[in-house]
């Protein structure tokens, strides 16, 4: 396709993302039996009044280079049981069924919501700003209008 053709054929695809300020968590690299491995994480998002906080997690596929690269550079401060703290945007969020194999729950359902990290805005540790490398792009495209 030409170049001019691309820009005027607009993706048919929809974007649903998370953004907030949450907790990152079990950094860890996933091996497959199939498939190639990846980096994931879990992000336990703030939600909810300042004086009464409530978390959703997430349990997600890391993607995009720059976020790899943060995820991977913060995997040892997460692992020391240090207070890591990031503004993200997760894409292509579904929930996604299980069973508690054990502790209090064992044998009882339960729901995972799953997504991919696409991007992490700012990292603090215990408190401490990171620096974080940001898009090159000084827009980014949020939507697709139908």
């Amino acid at each position: 396709m030409s170049e001019s053709s691309q820009a005027s054929s607009p993706s048919s695809f929809f974007n649903l993302h998370v953004e907030g300020v949450g907790y990152l968590n079990r950094v860890r690299t996933v091996k497959p039996k199939k498939g190639q491995e990846f980096l994931a994480c879990t992000v336990a998002a703030l939600r909810g009044s300042d004086s009464d906080v409530s978390y959703t997690k997430f349990d997600c596929r890391v993607s995009g280079a720059d976020a790899q690269a943060i995820v991977k550079r913060l995997e040892n401060d997460v692992a020391a049981d240090k207070s890591v703290i990031i503004g993200f945007r997760i894409a292509d969020i579904y929930p996604e069924m299980f069973t508690f194999e054990k502790g209090d729950r064992k044998g009882q359902p339960g729901v995972s919501i799953k997504g991919r990290l696409l991007r992490i805005k700012f990292a603090k540790v215990n408190g401490e700003p990171i620096d974080v490398p940001q898009p090159e792009r000084a827009e980014e495209r949020e939507s697709v209008p139908f």
